[in-house]
């Protein structure tokens, strides 16, 4: 899995039956200091993610791992919407209540 921010939504009124009824986000990979990364991905969500929560997604084969995605062509999925992250250390790195 990787992390990553929600940074946007997508829209798409005409698509494949097996897409039916999945909501898509753009997101932003981010890299080891929570920084936003150069790439993004289209993924399905599978969660009830929003805008600007950190996320972890799987992609392959294992974004069609999860009961709304099964049998459907996702090639990336929300699979876990970030509380904290914390370190071995106990540096907090993320804490979704002081975002």
């Amino acid at each position: 899995m990787k992390l990553a921010k929600v940074v946007g939504t997508v829209v798409s009124t005409r698509k494949d039956e097996k897409l039916d009824g999945l909501a898509f986000f753009v997101l932003q990979d981010l890299g080891p200091k929570m920084e936003l990364k150069e790439n993004i991905v289209i993924a399905a969500d599978s969660v009830g993610c929003g805008v600007g929560e950190v996320v972890l997604y799987a992609s392959g084969s294992s974004a069609r791992q999860t009961v709304q995605t099964d049998n459907r062509p996702c090639d990336a999925t929300v699979m876990a919407i970030i509380d904290s992250i914390d370190l071995a250390d106990g540096t907090r790195l993320y804490d979704k209540a002081e975002d």
